[in-house]
């Protein structure tokens, strides 16, 4: 993209926000839950950001998406932090790619901490995956007109005639 003087760039204000300053076993620990219950305000950041194809104007579904995030850590923190840290302590030791595999009994008691206390269930496997329609309160991007030029070629007409392909067609599975 390129900047002029007339582009315009959010200020450093807008821009600042605090971060999550967690570990990466920790975040691991809580992304299935977190994906869960910050799942609106994802589909928000993530359909501005497809729809408008512009960074700058997706800033405050963004900062949308880290205040879920701080809050699901703070009630997390709470309720089921002791449950936590051992689940992800567990994948942090455990292995050397975080594999959720050596630390299903940990993470049992993670989840029911969860569903009991937030009362926030486990997605199953594949539910991110699954295409969803989100509703959103955001008038959708204008539409670019179509561009018509005055002097443009005039296509052929529909009786113009067609010869077969001189040398047999490329897609001849298709005769």
């Amino acid at each position: 993209m390129v900047v002029t003087k007339d582009t315009f760039l959010p200020t450093e204000e807008e821009l600042t926000v605090p971060e999550i300053n967690l570990s990466g076993p920790a975040l691991r620990a809580g992304a299935f839950h977190l994906g869960k219950y910050c799942e609106a305000q994802n589909n928000e950041f993530m359909l501005c950001r497809q729809e408008l194809d512009d960074p700058r104007a997706c800033v405050n579904e963004g900062k949308a998406v880290t205040n879920c995030a701080f809050e699901f850590f703070r009630k997390l923190k709470k309720t089921c932090a002791q449950e936590f840290t051992q689940y992800a302590n567990c994948l942090d030791k455990s292995s050397g790619d975080l594999n959720f595999k050596h630390c299903r009994k940990t993470q049992g008691v993670y989840d029911k901490c969860v569903l009991d206390n937030m009362q926030l269930e486990r997605p199953d496997y594949g539910y991110f995956c699954r295409a969803k329609v989100h509703a959103t309160e955001r008038p959708p991007p204008p539409k670019k007109e179509k561009v018509v030029y005055p002097d443009a070629t005039p296509g052929l007409p529909e009786d113009y005639p067609r010869p077969e392909a001189k040398y047999g067609s490329r897609f001849h599975w298709l005769n």
